[in-house]
């Protein structure tokens, strides 16, 4: 992986995704300062972008920048093998990312059924390496929840701003002080809260008593760092916001941002990613 020098002045993003922004669903990012202190992340800003073109021009903006993102960066390698999609080559992510980005939704969804309709109960779904150990779901599923669409709309917009992708794609192309991760916020919620559900978009659901308990429950163990990243976060005038929100989209970018700090904090050790991971699938990172 590429050298990090010039991001200690970095700003962290955690980036909560949707395949679908608008006003009352959009893309949630919140924003902290790097470093971290003595092992605490004080959240700056949350920020709600209603558009792809404001996350386009949000992507954009120049750094040091550090940001994990809750969409996966890619297809299992035998999935894209099926497709008879590039496998090999230092830009070979690039490759494949650009033929999905090409590929209308339906037609993506078309290819992503045909292989499920070919298996068998039980192994429909193509996982990637890091699926087990982060408990993901497999980033071909197009429903419940749709991750090949949050994939299919977010991966062509980092390789088109050019962001560096470690383990994925870093070279003269990529802007160094523009660095993508994929985070995935369920990894650290379930390690607080085991399977209790804390969000829901459904009807309704800012009334739900259950789910914010458990929200509260999820920010009061970032606040302590009683959690696997062992950061400490400071809500500050947020925490309430973060807490009210029945879709947890803040709280989400909240979780993501805490990855980044995480990896950011190990930027010189391969920024806390596996010594060897598939160059096409990537990995979460804190898997």
């Amino acid at each position: 992986m590429r050298p990090t020098r010039g991001l200690e002045a970095s700003r962290l993003h955690g980036v909560d995704f949707t395949s679908a922004p608008r006003a009352r669903k959009p893309i949630t990012v919140a924003s902290a300062a790097a470093p971290p202190a003595a092992g605490a992340l004080a959240l700056g800003a949350l920020e709600a972008l209603a558009s792809f073109e404001a996350f386009d021009a949000w992507l954009c903006a120049p750094g040091p920048w550090v940001a994990a993102f809750d969409f996966p960066f890619g297809f299992a390698r035998d999935f894209v093998a099926a497709q008879g999609w590039p496998l090999d080559g230092p830009r070979a992510w690039a490759e494949v990312t650009a033929q999905v980005g090409a590929l209308s939704r339906p037609a993506l969804i078309g290819r992503c059924r045909a292989w499920c309709d070919a298996r068998p109960a039980g192994s429909k779904f193509a996982h990637r390496a890091c699926d087990a150990s982060a408990g993901s779901s497999a980033s071909m599923k197009w429903v419940n929840p749709p991750v090949a669409l949050m994939l299919h709309a977010g991966a062509p917009r980092l390789l088109a701003a050019g962001a560096r992708l470690p383990g994925l794609l870093e070279d003269g192309r990529t802007d160094p002080q523009r660095v993508a991760l994929e985070g995935y916020p369920g990894l650290l919620a379930r390690a607080v809260l085991g399977r209790a559900s804390y969000k829901s978009d459904a009807p309704g659901a800012r009334t739900d008593a259950a789910r914010r308990a458990a929200r509260e429950r999820l920010v009061c163990a970032l606040e302590t760092g009683d959690h696997p990243a062992a950061l400490r976060v400071g809500f500050g005038a947020l925490r309430e916001a973060c807490i009210d929100d029945p879709g947890a989209d803040r709280l989400d970018a909240v979780l993501c941002l805490v990855q980044a700090a995480w990896a950011w904090s190990r930027r010189d050790a391969g920024w806390g990613l596996p010594s060897t991971i598939d160059p096409l699938e990537g990995w979460i990172v804190g898997a």
